[in-house]
């Protein structure tokens, strides 16, 4: 329910929350979508994540419930960038600023979250740090899988601990600061998340045709003159084939897979397709 109180009844400016309530409502932000929902998305977790804040700057019980009531309206951003939006909001609860202008701020801080937070985790850091642990745990480290949840995790606790006092100290100069150049901080981070899986596709790829043809005493190498033309063709082939039917021809990321575990097992059952570069079938003898 939407609140109608437009103002607190204490209006006094309350202290400065410490850095172990800060901390504890960075934690509580881990339980953001615990209770997501289609009408009001993460609002109870955003509730439940600052509520320690809330209790501490509203003494006064009816400032706290109408505090709750408005915090309690849609929500949604970026997981693992919540805690920006907690250090605004807080600070203008803390300065009783009116509710609408809390409302307001919350919104403008939320809304440019989702494409900076893609672009920072699911665009650069986890391919890159999936790459790396992945080709560690092809050659069988077993510390492979523990590296990759350790790199990803410190570095996603770390930006939420630092955009958690950052935000809290600046107030709302930090939306200013933040969505200043986020376009082109955004396409930057993108890039870099093409670049590096791009450098995947052609490291890891691994898919090689294992057809000879037989020219009388002579043997020629397909794959070889695939590598001749460009390395790495094959992968390269196949992920602009993937390309292609997600963006022009409405391919969902199921049909992709589908369609690319259709292929290897395909080419696998008759020998088409191989992980090294040997040959291993003739598949067609040229006449001498």
């Amino acid at each position: 329910m939407v609140s109608n109180v437009n103002t607190y009844k204490d209006l006094t400016p309350a202290r400065p929350l410490d850095r172990a309530t800060l901390n504890k409502m960075v934690w509580r932000s881990l339980f953001l979508q615990a209770s997501f929902n289609y009408e009001r998305m993460q609002a109870a977790g955003w509730l439940y994540g600052i509520l320690p804040g809330l209790e501490k700057i509203h003494t006064n019980k009816e400032d706290l419930s109408a505090s709750m009531g408005h915090n309690l309206e849609f929500f949604n951003t970026h997981p693992f960038l919540v805690t920006f939006v907690m250090g605004i909001v807080l600070s203008l609860e803390q300065q009783k600023a009116d509710i609408p202008t809390i409302r307001a701020v919350r919104v403008a801080a939320m809304g440019p979250l989702g494409g900076i937070g893609d672009a920072i985790f699911w665009f650069t850091l986890l391919p890159i740090t999936a790459g790396i642990t992945a080709n560690m745990a092809l050659e069988g480290n077993i510390i492979a899988p523990f590296l990759f949840l350790v790199v990803f995790n410190v570095v996603q606790f770390a930006v939420r601990y630092w955009l958690m006092y950052w935000s809290y100290d600046l107030g709302t100069t930090a939306i200013e600061v933040l969505t200043r150049n986020a376009k082109e901080f955004t396409h930057a981070a993108s890039m870099l998340g093409v670049f590096v899986v791009g450098a995947l596709t052609c490291n890891y790829g691994a898919t090689t045709i294992r057809i000879a043809l037989q020219n009388g005493e002579s043997v020629i190498d397909v794959q070889g003159i695939l590598d001749g033309v460009l390395p790495q063709l094959v992968p390269l082939s196949l992920t602009l084939m993937v390309y292609f039917l997600i963006k022009k021809k409405g391919w969902s990321t199921i049909k992709c897979i589908g369609l690319l575990l259709v292929i290897g097992i395909i080419g696998a059952a008759f020998g088409i397709w191989g992980g090294n570069y040997t040959p291993l079938v003739e598949w067609y003898t040229l006449p001498a």
